[in-house]
């Protein structure tokens, strides 16, 4: 792409986060940034959308001429009124994060990173979501280094109508980064590790779900084994159709005679 591109910028992990800020400073030598972006934290929101309760639009300052706006809900709610409120026109493209944690994986299912990048394909604009290995002390200058170089090949590669990028830098334990790699998605995923406690005066019992990484056997060719190794990932993930076209032709006819 020769223009200067027009690129929205979305998290889940809320507008006032580090990661965020960093890929907006990855992005504005070379493109015009918009960032639209939840209000409050938004994590592992998934694909949801707000439907009872009001949403609210705000423009806050950060230090530049670029607009920074703010919506009271989730990412999905951010790409729905960014291009149906906010922008007079679509942006060349939408990027997600950088998120905080891992979202390799089948971790996309529940990533609200990832979520606004699957709403952005829905609504006809190419996306790409970025997101740190590490949770805790996470260093987002790494990603920050190598993000114009996977925006620049996406803009000048066009992803596939219905597809998205779902890319992830390795943990900072792995000290320089080894190369990238265009990948397959892993298993691995953020499982339940439910704490049960008892209320101090009520006395009845409450959870915190918890988290903890479900690892599995996994192929040497997915994100999960090239990110131990110290490989930044890229997951081409397709949402246009996610019909099971081998369990469709296998039992089409046997299911259709049910009715007789």
């Amino acid at each position: 792409m020769t223009k200067r591109p027009h690129i929205l910028i979305t998290n889940d992990d809320g507008v006032n986060a580090p990661g965020i800020k960093h890929l907006w400073q990855a992005l504005i030598e070379f493109a015009d940034v918009t960032v639209i972006a939840p209000a409050t934290e938004q994590s592992a929101t998934s694909l949801s959308i707000t439907l009872r309760d009001p949403l609210q639009i705000d423009r806050i300052h950060w230090k530049s001429e670029f607009p920074v706006w703010t919506v009271n809900g989730t990412p999905a709610d951010c790409i729905k009124l960014g291009l149906s409120m906010i922008l007079k026109k679509k942006p060349d493209l939408i990027v997600s994060g950088i998120n905080r944690g891992s979202n390799a994986g089948r971790n996309v299912l529940y990533s609200g990173t990832v979520a606004a990048t699957i709403e952005s394909v829905l609504q006809g604009v190419p996306a790409i979501a970025f997101s740190c290995y590490d949770y805790w002390d996470t260093d987002y200058t790494m990603a920050e280094l190598h993000v114009p170089k996977i925006i620049h090949h996406t803009l000048d590669h066009p992803l596939p109508t219905g597809t998205l990028l779902n890319v992830n830098f390795p943990s900072k334990e792995a000290k320089e980064i080894k190369g990238f790699k265009m990948t397959r998605q892993g298993k691995e995923f953020w499982a339940e590790n439910p704490a049960e406690r008892s209320h101090p005066a009520e006395r009845h019992t409450y959870y915190w779900l918890g988290a903890k990484i479900a690892q599995f056997d996994e192929e040497e060719d997915c994100d999960i084994t090239w990110l131990r190794k110290g490989y930044v990932t890229a997951v081409p993930i397709h949402i246009d159709q996610l019909t099971d076209n081998e369990h469709l032709r296998s039992r089409r006819e046997s299911f259709e005679k049910i009715f007789n």
